[in-house]
């Protein structure tokens, strides 16, 4: 199942390291809201490669990302959704990395969990991060079953 075309807001960024040719390496902080849910965004932080080959987009990104999502309006549910679910997927490199987001459905504490992982073709990243949004108990979380 293909994941939404989800587009990210770039928050801001900073600098690592500098660079005498291209762009310097970067970490950048980039916001995406969540297709499914109503009123839940999802902050990304995630390194970005610079100098010459970064700059055209030959380069890969490091495996490494951390992910906050929140409330941020009303919570509502447009339709029913899956009990795990991919989000938003974006290429690290040219050919075969991808950083992922899963939303899964924890029925029991009513919340929803995020979590951002990179895989590649062959072989992908251990390197995780996870975040939770409680959703009010008034409002049931509606599964796809």
């Amino acid at each position: 199942m293909a994941p939404a075309v989800v587009r990210a807001e770039r928050i801001g960024e900073v600098d690592t390291a500098w660079k005498l040719l291209g762009a310097n390496h970067k970490v950048v902080v980039e916001a995406y809201d969540d297709p499914g849910v109503t009123g839940v965004t999802c902050y990304v932080s995630r390194a970005r490669t610079g100098g010459i080959s970064g700059s055209l987009g030959l380069a890969e990104d490091k495996a490494e990302a951390s992910i906050a999502c929140r409330q941020v309006g009303p919570i509502a549910f447009p339709k029913p959704l899956p009990q795990q679910e991919e989000v938003f997927s974006e290429r690290m490199s040219i050919v075969f990395k991808r950083l992922r987001i899963v939303r899964m459905v924890d029925t029991q504490r009513n919340a929803l969990a995020y979590l951002t992982y990179s895989d590649r073709l062959i072989e992908g990243s251990p390197q995780n991060s996870v975040t939770a949004v409680p959703v009010d108990r008034a409002t049931p979380i509606p599964v796809r079953r």
